[in-house]
């Protein structure tokens, strides 16, 4: 009618992802016009998700379509439901009297709805004014009518109202009922009247319910009738995250509507409240979305609305013994503020359990699978409800959880957010709860813990005797705050508690109660040992190595184990930055002191960044001793005293992979993602797992090493830090290039953006992101690209930047850029400093890669026999350190060139081999290239040479292109297409097992083919 066509958009909510719902109920009401399909249309799901705002919209779309539409409520307010036919009545309330003056059959529909139901069971007025029937006078002679006379009297006007609207005329009626769940008895005979005997006239009944307070007897006639076909079901579901975020919240940043998305479940009417409460200059609770929610419990009974508001304020830990403790129901007028158990013991646990009845059949209650925990229904409600509570009232119900939880034996981590809601000022024994529940959830929601210890603080008493407890919360806050992701907030904070305990601060030692100092320099210590961690992953390395040196100058000799932290850190902090040589005096030395100590926590964290360091800039033999030792002292530690050192696992994880040692690499990091998970430990997480990824990828383990790969990009979204994250991009991307089928643009996208996160910084994580996105660049497409991206990262023509150890793998890269790129000549002096390199390495990978270069080079000069034999070795030297990954790359090379060698057997029987490792690796990519180089059937390279496996097509376009000749002009000179003959180009080298034009010329002329082939015009 026209209170919905005209309603202004400004009054309604958006309606939001329901494109594909309001299309079917288009076509629903397009086949109702023709008297065929579903008579109605069933519209369930959650409270808010949006069903009567969908209704709405389809009665406009309805409207507009020239249909009468009709819209009414079930239950409107509470007691309705005994009202017969009240959701009918609402509707027919819009009907104006043009449309009962134009359509007689709405008018009798109107007068049959509106009528008093004084009926007769067999249609017929029997009743005057007075209601006197049957001989009975109005005097009340006979007041109450039998039941069956009622049920009688209502299926008669049911069937009148059916029989009136199967003459409703085109184009025709929607009928809209919402909240069907709280229909009378004799809206629900019609309903099942009208799917029982579906009408051929133009009519659509659209319902909308929850169908969890659906009565059984509805929900039966509408599971009857979904089966038969007269009805259509229509269930919605919560939105997508997109949808939300573009239509709900507009302009918010990511991180909130993620946020908001996550406690709506979805739900658009939970997520506008959310996002109503949750706004910087919130709004009163009880306006907006906000409202709609909580009008539900308007109606509710003193005992359930407390019953309620006990479980928001236990949200997640309401049993119902908890319930009866917080909501005290038995509380009324006259009580006294200290009067509540008694009168919760006079009200009893019935009066609970009756409440808690009431409110599971209005769905405002629902409990969990085990039966005993109770929760409102739905996750975000608790946070409204608590919001609409009056400060006072709220306080309350918390200090009542609190000591209800108390009583009952709960951990801190459950008392924590009631001693908070109840709190009124400084208190050590509150304070020293929320230490405990800090403690208890630290190690799985570090955020959740320094949200404690910040409350710890506020409730801690600011007076001398706390005030070394009080830095040393700071320091553990700080500590919370970066596994939580928050870095920046923790460096702020800990510049802050390095300020408060400087030497020249002026506050000295602080003396407890007992008359005992208490020196803050260890604090102060510890706060510049974890401040310069948080710099070093924020990337400001000059800020962390500053920080560090002063520490060290101002306290030359402090304790020794926080002495050789800042040794370590330092170093660390010289590693990422690529200036290792520059500590390595110093590493030494402490070394040393450690050594001495016999401390082997200590002296294996300086082993392990001694040994990460030297494997970086190449001494392998100095590295392998130093990792050897480490690996010792580090496997006899237990997990516990590992947890305190898990940084040392990465350095060691990361140094064995280094020295192609893989099997210990994998060991360690095994152990070490164990213990990170357990102890809390993020950024070592994410590092491990990084690790354990390209353990797995190089070893020929492609799908784990993917997912891996992606578990240790989720752990490093959160923290922050563009180089942590855009390494473990890169990381993914390069796995990802090989699980991938050859040409897949996704590698290259994602290569792409992680070189764009770590921008223009030039530490060690940034310079891999970078080489990472050169391996990404198809080097036969873009070789210019691959060259450009290495020289950036390189720093000049020999890459001398790079890590050394891992140099000779990038120049493999290089060389083969220069190839493709038409530069042989720098092509083979790139090569031949790839074999000088690697051999002072040692590294049989790195040889490997090495001798890939070299064979290529050979290649492309057109010495088959030469270039197998470096392929060959570069596949022996891979499998020497099990490099499976490489190996099978390295076979696949060699395999066409041992058989234009004239070998083969061999050829295929490396190939095979080849094949084999990529395949059973899951590596996609390499199985695509060996499907593409298959060698030729043996007794092809037999007779008449290498190009005997060629089709005389292919030969004659063979000694065109050995002429010189582009492809555009041979496919001038053979009236072909420039695409024709790429492919036949393609195929000829895949044959032939040549890789460029040169090789293929040297190739024709060696095997004497040509002649008159070429003069063919």
């Amino acid at each position: 009618m026209d209170t919905i066509a005209d309603q202004g958009c400004a009054d309604r909510a958006p309606l939001v992802g329901r494109a594909r719902e309001l299309d079917r109920l288009d076509g629903l009401l397009g086949c109702r016009t023709e008297g065929a399909g579903p008579v109605a249309v069933d519209v369930t799901g959650e409270p808010g998700i949006g069903k009567t705002r969908l209704l709405t919209e389809f009665g406009i779309r309805a409207r507009g379509r020239g249909a009468t539409v009709l819209r009414g409520r079930a239950g409107t307010a509470e007691g309705d439901a005994g009202t017969p036919f009240q959701a009918v009545l609402d509707a027919f309330a819009d009907l104006d009297h043009r449309e009962r003056a134009t359509t007689p059959a709405l008018a009798e529909l109107a007068r049959l709805v509106e009528h008093d139901g004084r009926d007769a069971s067999d249609g017929r007025d029997g009743h005057d004014a007075s209601g006197a029937r049957d001989g009975h006078d109005a005097s009340g002679a006979r007041d109450v009518r039998d039941g069956r006379e009622v049920r009688d009297v209502e299926g008669g006007r049911v069937r009148r109202i059916g029989a009136a609207l199967g003459r409703v005329p085109a184009p025709g009626l929607v009928l809209l009922l919402d909240d069907l769940h709280r229909a009378d008895p004799a809206t629900v005979a019609l309903v099942d009247h009208l799917l029982r005997h579906p009408l051929r006239a133009p009519v659509l009944v659209v319902v909308a319910r929850r169908e969890r307070q659906t009565p059984p007897a509805l929900a039966s006639s509408l599971a009857r009738a979904a089966d038969s076909g007269a009805l259509a079901r229509l269930y919605l579901g919560p939105l997508a995250a997109e949808d939300c975020a573009e239509a709900l919240a507009p302009g918010a940043p990511p991180d909130t509507v993620s946020e908001l998305y996550a406690a709506s479940g979805g739900n658009p009417l939970y997520f506008r409240a959310l996002a109503h409460t949750r706004t910087p200059h919130g709004r009163a609770p009880g306006t907006g979305p906000v409202a709609v929610l909580l009008d539900e419990l308007t109606p509710l009974s003193g005992a359930e609305r407390a019953i309620v508001e006990a479980i928001a304020v236990l949200d997640g830990r309401a049993t119902s013994e908890l319930v009866a403790a917080v909501a005290a129901p038995g509380r009324g007028e006259g009580a006294t503020e200290h009067g509540e158990d008694g009168e919760q013991g006079r009200g009893g646990q019935e009066t609970i359990d009756a409440a808690l009845r009431a409110l599971a059949r209005r769905d405002l209650v629902r409990t969990d699978e085990t039966g005993r925990t109770l929760g409102l229904r739905h996750p975000a409600l608790p946070e409204l409800v608590r919001g609409a509570l009056d400060p006072w009232r709220r306080r309350e119900l918390h200090r009542r959880a609190e000591a209800a939880l108390a009583r009952s034996g709960a951990p801190a981590s459950a008392r924590a957010p009631h001693l908070v809601g109840a709190a009124t000022g400084p208190d050590a024994a509150t304070a020293a709860v929320l230490v405990e529940a800090a403690e208890r959830t630290g190690t799985v929601d570090p955020a959740r813990a320094a949200h404690w210890l910040a409350a710890a603080l506020d409730h801690l008493p600011d007076t001398a005797e706390h005030l070394a407890h009080r830095l040393e919360l700071t320091l553990r806050r700080a500590q919370a705050l970066g596994s939580a992701g928050r870095v920046a907030e923790s460096r702020d904070l800990l510049h802050r508690l390095i300020d408060t305990c400087r030497p020249d601060s002026g506050r000295g030692p602080c003396d407890t109660p007992g008359g005992h100092p208490q020196d803050t320099a260890g604090i102060r210590t510890s706060a510049v040992l974890l401040c310069a961690f948080m710099e070093r992953h924020l990337g400001r390395y000059p800020e962390a190595d500053a920080l560090l040196r002063r520490e060290l100058e101002r306290n030359p000799d402090p304790r020794a184990g926080l002495r050789t932290g800042l040794v370590v850190e330092w170093g660390a902090r010289a590693l990422f930055a690529t200036r290792y040589p520059e500590v390595r005096e110093e590493v030494d030395r402490t070394l040393g002191e450690a050594r001495l100590r016999h401390g082997e926590a200590q002296t294996a964290e300086v082993l392990t960044l001694s040994a990460l360091g030297e494997v970086y800039e190449g001494g392998t033999t100095k590295a392998r001793a130093r990792a050897t030792e480490a690996a010792a002292l580090t496997d006899a530690l237990t997990d516990g005293e590992l947890a305190d050192h898990v940084e040392s696992l990465v350095r060691l994880s990361w140094t064995e992979v280094f020295l192609e040692e893989y099997g210990t690499a994998e060991r360690h990091t095994t152990r070490g993602i164990a213990v990170a998970r357990r102890a809390g430990r993020p950024f070592a997480l994410s590092q491990l797992l990084l690790c354990s990824a390209y353990v797995h990828f190089l070893t020929g383990r492609v799908g784990a090493a993917l997912d891996l790969a992606e578990e240790s990009l989720t752990v490093a979204h959160p923290l922050g830090g563009a180089e942590l994250l855009g390494f473990s991009r890169a990381m993914r991307a390069t796995v990802l290039l090989h699980a991938r089928p050859l040409g897949d643009p996704e590698a290259l996208a994602a290569a792409e953006e992680a070189a764009t996160t770590v921008g223009t910084a030039q530490s060690w994580w940034a310079t891999q992101a970078r080489c990472m996105l050169a391996h990404n660049v198809p080097v036969g497409q873009d070789p210019h690209r691959v060259r450009g991206a290495l020289l950036r990262a390189g720093g000049d023509r020999d890459l001398s930047r790079l890590q050394p150890s891992l140099r000779p793998g990038y120049l493999e890269l290089l060389a083969a850029a220069a190839l493709v790129a038409g530069d042989p000549a720098e092509a083979e002096r790139v090569a031949r400093r790839a074999l000088t390199e690697a051999q002072r390495l040692g590294l049989p990978v790195q040889r490997g890669a090495a001798q890939r270069a070299w064979g290529r080079v050979l290649a492309h000069r057109g010495d088959a026999a030469a270039a197998a034999e470096a392929f060959t070795e570069a596949a022996r030297e891979s499998a020497r350190s099990g490099a499976g990954l490489r190996e099978a790359h390295s076979l696949l090379l060699a395999a066409p060139h041992v058989q234009a060698a004239g070998d083969g057997p061999r050829a295929a029987a490396l190939w095979r081999r080849g094949r084999r490792l990529a395949a059973d690796g899951g590596a996609h990519m390499l199985v695509d290239l060996a499907d593409r180089t298959r060698p030729a059937p043996p007794d092809a390279a037999a007779p008449g040479g290498r190009l005997s496996v060629l089709t005389p097509r292919e030969r004659e376009i063979s000694v065109l292109v050995a002429e010189g000749l582009t492809n555009q002009a041979v496919a001038d000179r053979l009236c072909l297409s420039p695409r024709t003959v790429e492919s036949h180009v393609a195929r000829v080298y895949r044959k032939t097992g040549v890789e460029t034009r040169a090789g293929l010329a040297s190739l024709v002329v060696r095997t004497g083919v040509g002649g008159g082939q070429s003069s063919r015009g």
